[in-house]
Parts: structure tokens; C-alpha cells; sequence
């Protein structure tokens, strides 16, 4: 069933597209919600909206947003306060420039949202989907979704349009920022671990194959809480001790064993697969 999150217009010069947008990953599949519980009585917890003066439990309907211009003082504001804003760009995915697909840090994509013609803008999106494609771009356009602007990239994928929610400049932490790769300066390795490290990385290269890639740690999940169901009223089970990762504390490690054991590793796995 189509669920669109938004709904506007898709601005590429002086064309209007009519599109919506529509949840590109899936959230609910691979997902295990858990309730927080009172540990005594395994009652479960409830989160109720309270007013600050009264104590009194506030219903939905009644709660509105508000800004704090000064202490303890607040202007109210409403959804059409939010739209006058800016109203082009609450409805507007307006493109202000396309640029290489290449030029992208994947640092600054947040989430892939399918972009979807509604009626009449059928021609005007394949006109610019064939575009993008032919010119291997990809568009950059702003937008407003629940109350904050964002960066949006758009690109051809298959004949079709996805969105890619992206951060801005200043939302991304610099990496000379992070005080911790300081100590990088300080290591130094030899051409002999650089060529294993390579010869390593040549013989785990593949082509890639999304679908190979599953989420074991939700499979052991679930594992583990169908033995707690079915050990009854026993809420304690055994588990295997977990072997740790010993950790040197001199600064100066010898890289090339744990290289030759990874490379003889891959080598034995790669040959598995050829005789399967």
C-alpha cells in the first residue's frame, strides 16, 4: 500500500512536476521493538505528557509547539505559521544545480526516499529522469519536510527518481576536528605489510551482491528470545562465553602475522567456493 510522507512539486527550470515522496527502506521487517518494564513486577512503563504546573496528564490534542523568546516566556505556533515561513519551499523541491554523481561524500546522505509522478507530471519526470541518466548528474535541490530544510539529492536509479535526504556542511563533525587521529601521524607502515594489505584486499574483492548481506545480529535476537520464551518462568539461560579480542598496549605491532593468517584464511575460503 502507498504511503506518501510528502507531497508537492519537483522544480526543474521553469517545469512543475507534481510528485510525492514514498519510504525507500524498510523499518518494520527487520526491526524488534521491546516495551520497557517496572523490574519488579514486569509492569509496563508509560510515558504520559504532564503539565509542569498542575501535574495533571495533558491530551494530544491540547499540546501545542512553543518557542522560548525568554525564560519562561513563549510565542505559540501552529502548522500554518510553519507553512507561511517560506510557502514555496514547503511545497517545492526547487533544483538549484546537478553535479557528478563522483563529486557526492557519501557522508552526507541520510535517507533514500522513491520519488513518485502523480498525475499529469508522468512526462515531466521521465523527461528528467532520461536527462540524469544520459548525463550521468544527479540534482541538488532544497526542501522543507516537518519543519526543517533539507539538502536533497536527486538521482536516476532504474528508470525511476529516488531522493537521497542529505546533511548539510555544518551537520558533519570535520575530521580535523577529531582530536583522536592525531596519533595516525605518528604510524608509519612498511611496504611489505602495504603489499599483503593489498593482496588481502584483492582476494576478498567481488562484485556486490546487496541481497548476501543479512542482519545476523536480529537472526541471533530472536534466537535468544525464543529460548527465553520457551525456558517458561526460568528467565535465565546459558550462553556460550564470548572469546574477547586481546588488545596490545605497545605502540609498536607487528601487523604481518595477523596479515598472513588473514590471507591464508581468505585463500582456504575462496577455494571452498570453487569446488562448490
Amino acid at each position: 500500500m502507498r504511503s506518501n510522507i510528502w507531497k508537492g512539486a519537483l522544480s526543474f527550470g521553469l517545469l512543475n512536476i507534481p510528485i510525492s515522496l514514498m519510504k525507500a527502506e524498510n523499518t518494520k521487517e527487520e526491526t524488534l521493538h521491546f516495551s520497557l518494564l517496572d523490574q519488579n513486577d514486569l509492569s509496563p512503563i508509560q510515558y504520559k505528557k504532564i503539565n509542569s504546573k498542575t501535574g495533571k496528564e495533558v491530551p494530544y490534542k491540547r499540546i501545542v509547539k512553543g518557542y522560548e523568546f525568554k525564560k519562561n516566556q513563549y510565542v505559540v505556533m501552529d502548522d500554518k505559521d510553519f507553512k507561511a515561513a517560506n510557502i514555496e519551499a514547503t511545497g517545492t523541491i526547487d533544483i538549484e544545480s546537478f553535479v557528478s554523481l563522483d563529486e557526492i561524500d557519501l557522508m552526507y546522505l541520510e535517507k533514500p526516499y522513491y520519488v513518485v509522478p502523480e498525475k499529469n507530471g508522468e512526462k515531466g519526470y521521465l523527461l528528467l529522469c532520461k536527462a540524469l541518466k544520459k548525463s550521468h548528474k544527479a540534482a541538488l535541490g532544497k526542501m522543507v519536510l516537518r519543519t526543517k530544510q533539507h539538502l536533497a539529492l536527486i538521482i536516476e536509479r532504474d528508470n525511476h527518481l529516488v531522493l537521497e535526504m542529505m546533511r548539510f556542511s555544518h551537520e558533519i563533525i570535520k575530521s580535523d576536528e577529531v582530536k583522536y587521529f592525531d596519533e595516525l601521524k605518528k604510524s608509519k607502515c612498511s611496504s611489505k605489510e602495504m603489499s599483503m594489505a593489498l593482496d588481502l584486499i584483492e582476494n576478498m574483492s567481488e562484485p556486490w551482491k546487496p541481497k548476501q548481506y543479512k542482519d545476523t545480529y536480529y537472526d541471533d535476537l530472536k534466537k535468544i528470545i525464543t529460548k527465553k520464551i520457551n525456558a517458561g518462568k526460568r528467565k535465565t539461560i546459558e550462553y556460550e562465553k564470548p572469546q574477547l579480542v586481546k588488545t596490545s598496549t605497545s605502540n609498536v605491532i607487528d601487523l604481518m602475522p595477523l596479515l598472513k593468517k588473514s590471507l591464508m584464511k581468505v585463500s582456504k575460503t575462496s577455494n571452498k567456493r570453487k569446488k562448490a
